[in-house]
């Protein structure tokens, strides 16, 4: 691309419970850009599915941020994308023109359709290079069950777990929970990021309320065991060799780490960085952020969120396609402390996922091509 600023596409908002916090990470992804390198495009998906083109100013506008959705955006700026001899373009939805070509897109989406791996369908159909892990793993990394499979299947150590599905003609075995599992149970929608409709439960009957909250987000549900530990989160970066930050420590000052504690108790958590782990322990968790990114076809970016136990012992609890970029996200502070700032951080991220595209690109669709001689 030379010289020339590059048009990244930077989506933010979106169609899940995550809507908010997305507007927070955006708001860092584009303050961290370099003029020089990057011309942020700025495209809010409401909660209804609209996409609108916004102005910088209007990100970082907490009046807007706070407004009831449909946000007030002139709806002459709701746009569509249009593909044409190689490119991608914004189209205004109401007269057709033709507005910015984005050369690269950074979704800014938590949750579902952002991160679950719909958005990354998109982008490759419109053949436009994105940030982040591909189709396959973000899908993977947004259903718990899969995940948990798959880190199982790599011999990856994770919290005993029960999945229960939302089945109006069949009761939820709840003994069966509590007597495998024992008590208290986290409970959690398998599709669904931020701590959003995660309960603890502490009694059988809690656990059955639990599970109502949890079916609220999505159909399928999953019950695991505590774990007596610390919540340590490690960062990954890269694509065919990544690498992981130092770790740090999330110390809740909630029952844990929920929602509120994320996003809107200012000292709903104190964050340790780098953790207080011996050497061989921190080295275990980096080494297992990366075998966890690689078990799951990951690239660009992920963070990796582990509990440590009295013995040293190391569980992956889950992993974050797209983590949070707000002011007090884990994901870029790890880097930070481990020597790449913001700037250069979403530098890597957007080059990360040019290469990613111009690898795929290179692979050939000449279905006629000759197999090996002697094959």
């Amino acid at each position: 691309m030379g010289k020339k600023q590059a048009n990244v596409g930077v989506l933010l908002g979106g169609m899940s419970a995550e809507h908010e916090v997305s507007w927070q990470s955006a708001r860092n992804i584009i303050g961290a850009m370099d003029p020089d390198k990057y011309r942020p495009i700025p495209i809010l998906i409401s909660k209804q599915g609209d996409w609108f083109l916004l102005e910088d100013k209007e990100v970082f506008s907490d009046d807007l941020l706070s407004a009831p959705d449909p946000k007030p955006i002139p709806q002459s700026r709701r746009i569509l994308l249009d593909w044409e001899e190689g490119a991608l373009f914004l189209v205004q939805r109401d007269d057709g023109t033709r507005g910015h070509r984005l050369d690269v897109v950074f979704p800014a989406l938590h949750g579902p359709y952002g991160e679950d791996g719909t958005l990354q369908g998109l982008c490759k159909m419109y053949q436009v290079p994105f940030v982040g892990p591909g189709v396959l793993s973000s899908a993977a990394c947004m259903d718990k069950e899969a995940m948990k499979r798959l880190l199982l299947e790599e011999g990856i150590p994770v919290a005993r777990y029960l999945v229960y599905r939302n089945r109006p003609t069949a009761a939820p075995d709840l003994d069966k929970a509590c007597d495998t599992l024992g008590l208290p149970l986290f409970v959690k929608p398998a599709n669904m990021g931020s701590s959003v409709g995660v309960t603890k439960a502490d009694s059988r009957e809690a656990l059955g309320k639990a599970l109502a909250y949890a079916w609220q987000f999505d159909d399928k549900a999953i019950v695991e065991e505590f774990i007596e530990g610390r919540e340590i989160e490690c960062s990954v970066l890269g694509n065919e060799d990544p690498i992981a930050s130092v770790p740090g420590e999330i110390i809740p000052t909630h029952t844990f780490y929920s929602y509120d504690a994320k996003y809107r108790d200012p000292d709903g958590a104190a964050l340790k960085i780098p953790a207080d782990l011996p050497e061989d322990v921190a080295g275990k968790v980096r080494e297992l952020a990366v075998s966890s990114f690689v078990a799951l076809f990951g690239e660009g970016m992920a963070r990796v969120d582990f509990f440590v136990k009295a013995d040293g012992s190391v569980l992956v609890n889950e992993l974050n396609t797209i983590p949070g970029f707000t002011n007090i996200s884990m994901y870029p502070k790890l880097w930070e402390a481990s020597g790449i700032p913001s700037r250069e951080l979403v530098h890597r991220l957007i080059q990360l996922g040019i290469a990613r595209f111009r690898r795929e690109a290179a692979k050939s669709c000449d279905w006629d091509a000759p197999p090996p001689e002697g094959s």
